[in-house]
């Protein structure tokens, strides 16, 4: 019940049928029920406001850290490694074709595993940088 008033939070649950009502203001919990029509424990105290303050969460939206970006971009970095290799495997039967543009997939290719081994550079860094920081 920390987040809500425990006055209007029972009105409300009256209006929509619930009978059954336990206190439990200690532990900020209170029970609601469709059992026969009683109540247990003592009523919730009367607050000078009726809501708690809202807290800052602890730390930032996951999808915006610097340890999933760089992680990010090390998972795509591999997969591209990945394509080439499927690339390279595919066109390797049409050899006569595409001979002149092996070379620049093997390149392509270190290109990828370079900017993997970034992105885990980045991921390891960010996290080192957050623990010295006490961010984690």
């Amino acid at each position: 019940m920390a987040n809500h008033d425990p006055v209007a939070f029972e009105a409300a649950a009256r209006e929509v049928g619930f009978l059954g009502f336990g206190f439990y203001p200690r532990s900020g919990f209170m029970h609601i029920d469709l059992g026969p029509a009683r109540q247990w424990g003592e009523r919730f105290p009367v607050r000078a406001t009726a809501f708690a303050a809202e807290t800052p969460p602890a730390r930032e939206v996951l999808a915006q850290s610097r340890t999933l970006k760089g992680g990010g971009a090390a998972g795509v970095a591999t997969l591209g490694a990945a394509g080439v290799e499927v690339a390279q495997s595919v066109l390797a039967e049409t050899q006569s074709a595409i001979l002149p543009l092996v070379p620049y997939l093997d390149t392509l290719r270190w290109v990828f595993i370079a900017v993997a081994l970034g992105g885990i550079a980045i991921s390891i860094f960010a996290r080192m940088d957050d623990w010295k920081r006490g961010r984690r």
